[in-house]
């Protein structure tokens, strides 16, 4: 193991964010033949209701798997492979948010409803009122920014379903975002993955998607923080 392999795994970086049971290299082996349709089910069920599986991770090493040949489909070449696992695994996270709106839209009403007490103030409907106009107005970012942040990109969905987000806009925004992240991340992982620094540390590559992915959701809290500090300047 390299300098850079060893820093990483001695800070402790590797078992904290990329526990075996989790970690992608893992999973895919431990599926055998059935690796492409096994990321598929459990993108999909990120999408829907399980933050912490790793949805990044897996597209990733499943584009570095293709260009190593460990996913293939009899005497395709890797470029339709790429493409077929691209298609399928564009399904899965479409579906796994269509299932997240859904369910947010079952266990919006019951939640919040108006009741007396600090439950009744904690579940305010006028929260979801809120909600519901913040999607009305960024939704598109929302949802397509959302994609490429862990954790959001399942919360975003069945935020978008609790507060009634029309589903007409839901959908069309969201299979954006799905065709970028799916398409981007595999594609990075298909091309970085020849390279043997790459794929000689896969931990430390992982490791290192899992914090570009938190990239979007700092520069977007960043662009709000600056915005309202903005307004009381304004005001005056």
């Amino acid at each position: 193991m390299n300098a850079l392999n060893d820093l990483v795994a001695n800070a402790g970086l590797v078992p904290m964010l990329l526990p075996a049971w989790l970690n992608p290299e893992h999973i895919i082996n431990a599926l055998g033949n059935w690796a492409l349709w096994g990321v598929a089910v459990i993108v999909m069920i990120e999408c829907i209701f399980f933050p912490i599986l790793p949805g990044d991770s897996l597209l990733f090493t499943v584009g570095m798997f293709v260009s190593l040949g460990s996913i293939h489909f009899g005497g395709l070449a890797s470029g339709w492979v790429l493409l077929i696992c691209i298609v399928v695994l564009i399904i899965a996270a479409i579906a796994g948010n269509i299932g997240g709106y859904w369910l947010g839209s079952l266990i919006g009403p019951p939640i919040f409803k108006p009741r007396p007490g600090l439950v009744g103030r904690i579940f305010n409907p006028v929260y979801v009122d809120k909600t519901h106009a913040f999607f009305e107005k960024h939704g598109n970012q929302a949802l397509i920014l959302a994609r490429f942040v862990p954790v959001v990109r399942t919360f975003v969905t069945i935020i978008a379903g609790v507060s009634k987000m029309g589903f007409r806009m839901f959908i069309h925004y969201t299979a954006i975002g799905g065709v970028i992240w799916v398409a981007v991340v595999t594609v990075l992982g298909y091309f970085l993955g020849q390279v043997p620094f790459i794929h000689n540390n896969i931990e430390a590559a992982l490791v290192l998607i899992v914090l570009i992915s938190v990239i979007p959701m700092v520069i977007e809290y960043l662009r709000h923080r600056k915005e309202n500090a903005a307004q009381p300047e304004a005001a005056e």
